[in-house]
């Protein structure tokens, strides 16, 4: 096997869709929303890819200023791949198209958070997610800011 990694080669819709069901992560992105698929392909700024020949085998999808944080949004592999070290593979390069200071920050999948600690990744207790079923409002804010 000679997988071939990519730094921001295109990517379709049907190729992202296919490797979120094979990794298992699909029950955790929006797979029925194409419009949403397709958003998160076209927005991130950096994506770094595994190929098996032409099949997408692996994606670490991110949105980075490139200097102090990079957010690792989704990192795939599918189950045929994992374990040959393709998610590790896949965040290396992601880290090496980073300067100097910046930081990778990820939310980790309930069965991978044994994972990532043995790769140096460090726990953070004051990460916050607001569903977006949740609406801001200044009665909160107001209650917040006392």
């Amino acid at each position: 096997m000679s997988l071939k990694y990519r730094i921001n080669a295109p990517v379709s819709v049907g190729q992202f869709l296919h490797v979120l069901h094979q990794s298992g992560l699909s029950n955790r992105r929006p797979v029925n929303d194409l419009h949403a698929i397709n958003g998160m392909l076209r927005n991130s700024n950096l994506v770094v890819t595994a190929w098996d020949q032409n099949e997408l085998v692996g994606i670490a999808r991110s949105m980075t200023d490139f200097h102090y944080a990079c957010y690792l949004s989704d990192l795939a592999v599918s189950q045929d791949y994992q374990g040959q070290s393709v998610g590790f593979n896949l965040q290396v390069l992601t880290q090496q198209q980073l300067g100097e200071h910046c930081k990778l920050v990820l939310l980790s999948a309930p069965d991978a958070n044994d994972y990532y600690p043995k790769l140096g990744y460090q726990p953070h207790d004051k990460c916050w997610v607001l569903p977006r079923t949740e609406v801001l409002s200044k009665r909160a804010y107001s209650s917040a800011m006392s």
